[in-house]
């Protein structure tokens, strides 16, 4: 009787925090003009600010998976969503930039929802079903993403600041939900705590292979999220709104297959095939995105990369599965530390790359996909 409101929180807690990331993306723009004076201060900010988020998770997301273990999930969650409301608050009052810079580097510093929500999973989640309960976590997550951006826009209109207050609100609402419903899931280890670092986790024969195949991908992952928009503006000339349309109908999609058929794909295939099978497709949509010319063979490769989707949620379930149950959130945060540098630095990197040549970032990405499939399949031999 307890997994269920639990699972139910977790997915409200993926759905609210990118529902709030993106009720603030339209906005920000704005804001930073506002505050800093002219576009081009606003974007050194924004990219200065957000590399401070990413590089301060990627510190201390394994000592806050490793407080989990220790401690419970629920507090490590909680202390997250609080520090998270006080960030987008930030935003919606703050007359300073340098106001903003201390929030939202509190607020990556204190970033262990990924973590924790992975972890909690494994706790209450038989292994038969966690494939199916990562799926709806990813289609939880792409449901956010379809409607924090329409209604940013729609608050933006009537005042720039309204969707960081809107945003800080659901926050602390979920803080409160969590607060008043959210069981335990774990009480905690009373004798040494497990403390997998970065290095010692590479060196395991399967996380160490699993951790390799996850920098890969999200070296990948982020390539393509840096520069997507600009190859299909340049290539194709569409406005904002027929952009919007084809991201929103994309992430529409993989919010069902997510939610209603990876469970029973892994369930078919495995974990471990459906992982590599998932980063082999991926794989070949980068490279495709690399030389497509015509919408149609555009709309083609969004509808494999759905189906590649599965990946994510496979690998997801694998590494639950390898590790054991008073590390998952140490181990769980050594991962979240791997995508928050990827996240910190690629785009930089791709963003220069794309200037040189528009197909570049995307062979690059294709190339770190097709590494990671490489490495799982090697994974698959090890015990």
């Amino acid at each position: 009787m307890r997994r269920a409101p639990a699972l139910s929180f977790l997915l409200v807690t993926v759905f609210v925090d990118m529902l709030g990331l993106g009720l603030i993306v339209p906005i920000l723009p704005a804001l930073m003009t506002a505050l800093t004076g002219d576009a081009a201060a606003a974007a050194r900010w924004s990219g200065l600010i957000g590399s401070s988020y990413g590089l301060l998770q990627f510190a201390s997301a394994p000592l806050l998976g490793r407080l989990a273990d220790r401690h419970g999930r629920r507090p490590v969650l909680l202390l997250s969503l609080a520090f998270l409301g006080l960030d987008y608050l930030a935003h919606g009052v703050a007359s300073s930039v340098w106001l903003l810079a201390l929030f939202h580097g509190l607020a990556g510093a204190c970033a262990g929802t990924n973590t924790v929500v992975n972890a909690y999973i494994a706790d209450v989640v038989p292994p038969a079903g966690r494939a199916r309960a990562y799926g709806l976590v990813g289609a939880a997550f792409g449901a956010g993403f379809v409607a924090g951006p329409v209604l940013g826009g729609l608050l933006g209109s009537v005042d720039v600041r309204l969707p960081f207050l809107a945003a800080a609100a659901l926050a602390f609402a979920n803080v409160l939900y969590g607060w008043l419903l959210l069981p335990e899931s774990r009480r905690g280890t009373r004798g040494p705590a497990a403390n997998p670092s970065f290095v010692g986790l590479f060196r395991r024969p399967v996380l160490g292979r699993l951790a390799v195949a996850r920098a890969c991908a999200d070296v990948a992952r982020m390539t393509n999220q840096a520069v997507w928009t600009y190859l299909v503006t340049s290539r194709f000339g569409w406005d904002t709104a027929h952009l919007g349309v084809v991201m929103a109908a994309g992430a529409l999609a993989g919010v069902g297959f997510q939610a209603r058929l990876v469970g029973p794909l892994v369930r078919v295939r495995g974990e471990r095939r459906a992982a590599v099978l998932g980063s082999a497709l991926g794989a070949v949509v980068l490279a495709g995105t690399a030389f497509v010319e015509v919408p149609m063979a555009l709309h083609a490769l969004q509808a494999l990369g759905v189906l590649a989707s599965v990946g994510g949620a496979a690998a997801q379930t694998w590494l639950s599965q390898a590790t054991g149950p008073d590390e998952q959130g140490a181990v769980q945060g050594v991962f979240t530390g791997i995508g928050a540098l990827a996240e910190a630095a690629v785009p930089v990197a791709a963003g220069a790359a794309f200037a040189f040549s528009p197909s570049l970032p995307f062979l690059a990405a294709a190339v770190f996909a097709l590494g990671s499939t490489v490495v799982l399949m090697s994974a698959i031999q090890q015990r």
